[in-house]
């Protein structure tokens, strides 16, 4: 059995007060992940591409408000 195989054995045991209480966790720490991949990306230059794009778009006054 694999680990995520226990994991999910385990979930499906617990009392759903609990399910929900871990579904806010994880949503927290997927969240974190996110932020991490973004910050590497931003740091490794992947992202360089799209802010320059967008830069051009705001100074061509291509943007509209939200």
């Amino acid at each position: 059995m694999t680990k995520l195989e226990e994991f999910k054995q385990f979930v499906s045991s617990l009392d759903p007060k609990d399910v929900r209480k871990l579904t806010e966790w994880m949503e927290e720490y997927n969240a974190e992940l996110w932020d991490r991949q973004i910050e590497a990306d931003a740091k490794a230059g992947k992202l360089d591409k799209l802010i320059s794009a967008g830069r051009k778009e705001i100074a061509a006054g291509k943007l509209r408000p939200l």
